[in-house]
């Protein structure tokens, strides 16, 4: 059997040839997995093929490829969950995987669908070209020009590293319910760090562009903005110093300030944490966390974002999540079991795993802050005294209280209602829900990132993508100087 990607998912809508399987061998499977006395089985094949090449200052410098394939066999009973996986897509190791997951129960058999009918789904991400068409010849190249434009816009910029990272996935996904998925799952990153040396002193600055697209996406245009980012980043760097130390006002920039939605606030919604009480947000469903301007969404439907999904993974429809509406909350993020445990008719489609090696967990997707009544200026000419931050790094966060702490690699002093002088090497340390409450303006500028953000959980890594707009925190602890 062939392990290339052939192209689009019309040419085989169920992957059925791909994966060796027709309805009487998933049937058969499901069998196994239900003989015990389950109350729900479902399979996920996937292939993943997946390449990543490097430049240093314009030579390759790295490469590598690699394939993964298999099914992973999960078995629901009652709030437990069992789960096997084989690497082998012969029939004999499908059933004995699914024996191994269908261990965790003892009863009658369920009886299984006999046939399978395809499940409605998005299409979110088609793309012109696939990525296994993209040779390294082409690559290369590609990668010289980025080092290239990187290099003339500055010539304190001494050394480039371009990096290219692609993969395209296939996925299939039966049920006991007799329902049957199918997908391609495009992702490219594209990423630049750049390091000038001025004076003796040296300073980085790095970005990235990713998402569900194909080379075609990678314009001239976008490669220039990708670099002049990168290179602005590091320069005003020279510029920069620490700002004092205490408890101020701190507006968040549009954009990348996600990350902290995401992490602070966002993880505690996941209704697995809810449902075993881990989260400050478990007793506070349809009760005020903030403000009437604060309205937080999670959503798989943004065409090409990294977080988008056209059906998650457990074959449930993708959606968009209203978190918090007008500062209250009003719903979880939902998996199959969850939207059980809750009463709920179905979950909220966040059931997401790394690879079929995993079971699904509920999981963030792409995770921002809508817009608000205000404008950026208004919020920068209402503050006395504090700062702006734009990018971040290395985030710590404890998921169930909230409480993290942020490094600020780039930002803005705020002094008298303007913006004055570029800062840098900032810790802000918080609670999520303390912040939550604590914004007190929202901007109209809501920007989602194309960083290659990816999010850990369980174990387990997927991609996802955040944003919001322009916001005003009235307090966070800023580590700064004195600090």
């Amino acid at each position: 059997m062939t392990t290339q990607f052939t192209g689009t998912a019309q040419a085989d809508p169920l992957h059925y040839g791909f994966f060796g399987v027709d309805d009487t061998i998933l049937s058969a499977v499901l069998s196994e997995a239900m003989s015990k006395g389950a109350d729900y089985a479902d399979l996920y094949f996937q292939q993943s093929r997946g390449s990543s090449l490097s430049l240093e200052d314009g030579i390759v410098s790295r490469a590598s490829s690699s394939v993964d394939r298999g099914v992973g066999v999960r078995v629901v009973v009652g709030d437990q969950t069992g789960y096997a996986y084989s690497e082998d897509l012969d029939l004999d190791a499908m059933r004995q995987a699914a024996r191994t997951a269908a261990s965790i129960a003892s009863g009658g058999g369920g009886v299984p669908p006999q046939a399978f009918k395809r499940g409605k789904q998005h299409d979110l991400y088609s793309i012109s070209e696939p990525w296994g068409e993209v040779n390294v010849k082409r690559k290369v190249p590609f990668l010289q020009e980025v080092d290239r434009v990187a290099r003339s816009l500055e010539s304190a910029i001494s050394k480039v590293s371009v990096g290219l990272r692609d993969a395209d996935s296939r996925v299939l996904v039966a049920n006991s319910c007799g329902e049957v998925y199918a997908d391609e799952r495009p992702m490219g990153v594209l990423s630049v760090s750049v390091t000038a040396e001025k004076k003796g002193e040296i300073q980085t600055g790095f970005q990235s562009l990713a998402g569900r697209f194909g080379i075609e996406h990678y314009t001239p245009e976008r490669i220039k903005q990708l670099a002049q980012d990168a290179v602005t980043r590091c320069m005003v760097l020279y510029d920069a110093r620490r700002p004092p130390a205490g408890e101020m006002p701190v507006v968040l920039a549009a954009g990348a300030s996600g990350i902290l939605l995401h992490e602070a606030i966002g993880h505690g919604m996941e209704a697995d944490c809810n449902r075993k009480g881990l989260s400050v947000f478990s007793t506070m469903m349809n009760k005020k966390v903030a403000e009437d301007c604060v309205t937080i969404v999670d959503s798989a439907l943004h065409p090409h974002e990294r977080g988008a999904i056209n059906f998650d993974d457990e074959g449930s429809a993708s959606e968009r999540t209203t978190l918090v509406e007008g500062g209250v909350l009003r719903s979880y993020l939902h998996d199959r079991l969850s939207a059980k445990h809750y009463g709920l008719d179905q979950s909220t489609g966040s059931g997401r795993r790394q690879s079929f090696r995993y079971p699904p967990l509920p999981r963030m997707r792409c995770t921002y802050m809508e817009n608000g009544p205000h404008s950026r200026d208004e919020i920068i000419e209402s503050i006395d005294h504090g700062i702006l931050c734009e990018t971040f790094l290395n985030g710590q966060v404890a998921i169930g209280a909230g409480d993290y702490t942020f490094y600020v690699k780039n930002g803005w002093l705020i002094e008298d209602g303007k913006i004055t002088a570029p800062i840098k090497d900032v810790n802000i340390i918080g609670n999520g829900p303390e912040s939550l409450s604590r914004i007190t303006m929202v901007a109209n500028d809501m920007k989602i990132d194309t960083g290659g953000w990816t999010c850990g959980k369980g174990g387990q890594s997927v991609p996802v993508s955040q944003g919001m707009p322009t916001t005003l925190v009235s307090k966070m602890t800023v580590g700064g100087e004195n600090a």
